[in-house]
């Protein structure tokens, strides 16, 4: 008979299986019968279900919960919001900076979400956004992973400090390198920029995560060269081209080609389905573009691909709650993912796929994993996507660090139950 800190009793597993949970400090211990073990803590999570935590691969903290100020995106648009953000980061303080991350960081840990790769805008002199999220990324370890992307915002090359700030922050201990190419002058420097940043990945030994034609251009295609200089510096299994927009309006045949490209480099991408839909197609009239990427191409090739949140509450985006399984619903749904081996892979889009993207050590459901996993209430991974329910428990690095109840609804009908779940079983 096993003793544990912390033990979860039948569980349902994303993959289909009833599991028991034993937690010894800050890992899983064992998984699987432990009928007869005993715990400090027991959690009985029959018929729910038992995920490792959300993981948001693509998202800026430095603007997040800056909504309004100093004024509102009118136009909807990404280049008013990046004119928007220049505007507020003059004027932001770096505890403004710090305040609103943790804050959204107590929504993150209340969701599930324990593991965000965020990036921070190096076009800026002082570097206040790099001081503010290296604060919080020591503030929020002992329960949040929280990765930085030096990113600079307005062009490696078309912002004259660009490149002196950006490895200004990578020296101050910020953990991957990002860019982005299509908002370079030319097309010609948006190639010499994604060679160039890297390069400067390849020599420190660093991930690259860069910011890739997020635009309705059919002819922005920055990723052929970020897959090129992916094989040719060995960097493959650790580029990660976000957003990838144009592709949704690439010629057949080039994207015939470009995807064995980026599958051959070992490319990730992270589609944000709610801000490119709301972002992209804003020149359009009818039939209107929505901007989401080639998702189910790609993974047809292969190619790891992660939902990302982006933004919330900002110069972009004046929604938002840190639920990935917002994100998933969304994404399922414009990128036509409902059957259900699609929909199951929209919520490991959300935790498992997203985690290998960010490199993870000791992520998942197995024993001898870091400890940290969320209860849903919900029955399997479809219905935590059709419901967005309930993070019932939240645990980190093997401490419960948050609790929620069951949203279930009171009724007051002639002939019908006193109350109601929206939980239903369903077809697999």
């Amino acid at each position: 008979m096993a003793e544990f800190d912390l033990l979860i009793t039948d569980g349902n597993l994303p993959d289909g299986q009833v599991a028991d949970i034993g937690i010894v400090k800050d890992r899983i211990a064992a998984i699987g019968d432990l009928s007869g073990s005993t715990a400090a803590r027991v959690i009985d999570a029959a018929g729910d279900l038992v995920s490792p935590p959300f993981v948001d691969p693509h998202f800026h903290m430095d603007a997040t919960l800056s909504y309004g100020t100093p004024r509102i995106n009118a136009s909807g648009t990404l280049l008013e919001g990046i004119a928007l953000w220049g505007e507020l980061k003059q004027i932001a303080t770096v505890d403004q900076m710090v305040e609103r991350a943790l804050a959204y960081c107590d929504w993150a840990v209340s969701q599930g979400l324990l593991a965000i790769r965020s990036h921070v805008d190096t076009c800026d002199d002082s570097l206040k956004g790099v001081e503010a999220m290296l604060q919080v990324r020591e503030t929020v370890k002992p329960y949040l992973d929280l990765q930085l992307v030096a990113f600079p915002q307005d062009g490696f090359l078309r912002d004259p400090t660009a490149k002196a700030n950006t490895l200004r922050a990578l020296d101050m201990g910020v953990d991957v390198v990002g860019g982005i190419p299509h908002f370079e002058r030319t097309m010609e420097d948006g190639r010499a920029s994604v060679r160039e940043l890297c390069e400067i990945a390849a020599e420190r030994g660093l991930l690259v995560d860069m910011h890739c034609d997020e635009t309705d251009d059919p002819l922005s295609r920055h990723v052929e060269t970020l897959a090129y200089e992916a094989q040719r510096l060995g960097l493959q299994g650790r580029v990660n081209g976000s957003h990838l927009t144009s592709m949704h309006s690439m010629d057949n045949y080039y994207v015939s080609k470009l995807l064995p490209l980026m599958a051959e480099a070992g490319l990730s991408a992270v589609p944000n389905p709610l801000i490119n839909i709301v972002i992209q197609g804003r020149h359009d009239s009818f039939p209107k573009r929505r901007g989401l990427t080639r998702v189910k191409e790609m993974q047809s090739h292969g190619i790891t691909v992660g939902w990302g949140q982006d933004c919330v509450r900002d110069p972009w985006y004046p929604l938002g709650t840190a639920d990935m399984l917002d994100v998933a619903f969304m994404g399922l749904h414009v990128a036509q993912m409902t059957s259900p081996a699609e929909m199951r892979q929209c919520f490991e889009m959300a935790t498992t796929e997203s985690a290998k993207i960010l490199h993870l050590e000791g992520y998942g459901l197995y024993e001898g994993a870091r400890a940290s996993l969320v209860i849903l209430d919900a029955g399997d991974a479809i219905e935590a996507i059709r419901l967005r329910p309930a993070r019932l428990a939240v645990i980190s690095k093997g401490r419960v660090v948050s609790e929620t109840p069951r949203a279930d609804a009171r009724l007051d009908l002639p002939g019908r139950p006193a109350g109601v779940r929206r939980r239903h079983h369903h077809a697999n």
